[in-house]
């Protein structure tokens, strides 16, 4: 029994590994509009794959390929099924155009050999063995050219991984053991619905300055927009026939107009920005301030600037003042949640 269990939890957390790194990329396609083919995001999504098609494999039902694990457990597949023989293909073909992989290598000792025929040349020392393992990374130069898991990649973007993963779950007997994570029934076929959501995506190769910038959650984002779309549909106001006015201050209009415009720029710098860095966030986090009863719900931020380290916490009315039907007199005056 504590066999099963273990190996139940074990099962557990590879699938959970693999749906927090499918939300990170969702998140990461919404946000962006785009998901570079060189986003950690994508490494660490096939690293999970990896990870789940590795335990339970039978190494004797690969054969003798020179790759190993779930590399060869490709080669082995592109045999009898299509979509595995198109990404075997593109794996060959990759390795074939490395110069440092062993064919190359060959046909360059071929070349120098002949030109050395009639040369007498000093002793060298061969270049060290490289060993290449089944994410594509290896010791040496290899790891250079070749990404990390090449074959989950390569699937992911011809949207084929999700496919393949599939066809492993339903012919689970040839490849794994009856314990392992695909011949499950239940863990298996979830972990090829996972990936349906990650393989409809299309992925970029354009390079560009976003790539490298961390962009909020989508909530946020949603949330921002609404507070900075929520001012245009506000009616105006008319001024009473026997208002005068104060020359040596502004007019009501003026603070009607200003105090939107400073909301709104208060609530965008909660979120990340290039200013300051949003290091943490939480909703409905419940304060007492000053001079009320209850305890208000609101939204904490922890900021850091290049200086120091800002508190943040806005009550939910403050959040969505752009609510229909809101009072601006409901909120509380926004430097009073500003905490350093």
């Amino acid at each position: 029994m504590d066999l099963n269990n273990t190996s139940k939890k074990f099962k557990e957390q590879l699938i959970k590994n693999v749906k927090k790194e499918v939300k990170q990329i969702m998140e990461e396609a919404v946000t962006r509009k785009f998901v570079h083919e060189e986003s950690g995001s994508i490494t660490s999504l096939c690293a999970a794959v990896e990870a789940c098609l590795s335990q339970g494999l039978r190494r004797r039902a690969l054969g003798l390929f020179k790759t190993s694990s779930t590399t060869a457990l490709l080669h082995k597949m592109a045999k009898n099924f299509e979509p595995a023989s198109i990404i075997s293909q593109k794996v060959q073909e990759m390795e074939n155009t490395d110069p440092n992989n062993d064919s190359c290598a060959t046909r360059a000792a071929s070349v120098n050999s002949t030109l050395t025929s009639s040369i007498t040349l000093p002793n060298v020392h061969p270049p060290p063995l490289t060993k290449k393992n089944s994410a594509g990374s290896g010791l040496g130069p290899t790891s250079n050219t070749l990404p990390k898991y090449l074959w989950i990649r390569l699937a992911l973007f011809e949207k084929l991984l999700a496919v393949i993963i599939d066809h492993l779950v339903q012919n689970c007997s040839k490849y794994y053991e009856k314990d392992s994570l695909v011949a499950d029934p239940d863990y298996g076929s979830i972990l090829s619905s996972l990936l349906v959501g990650p393989c409809a995506l299309d992925y970029s190769r354009t390079k560009s300055h976003d790539q490298f910038w961390t962009d909020p959650p989508a909530d946020e984002l949603v949330q921002r927009h609404r507070i900075s779309s929520g001012y245009h549909t506000s009616p105006p106001c008319r001024t009473p026939i026997n208002y005068r006015r104060n020359l040596h201050a502004t007019s009501n209009d003026d603070n009607q107009r200003q105090t939107p415009i400073s909301a709104k720029d208060y609530v965008e710098s909660l979120h990340q920005n290039n200013r300051v860095t949003l290091l943490y966030g939480k909703n409905n986090v419940l304060v007492l301030p000053k001079d009320v009863t209850e305890p208000m719900a609101g939204y904490l931020s922890l900021h850091q600037t290049a200086n120091s380290l800002i508190i943040k916490w806005t009550p939910n009315q403050l959040m969505n003042c752009h609510s229909p039907g809101t009072n601006q007199n409901d909120h509380p005056e926004i430097d009073t949640s500003d905490k350093r």
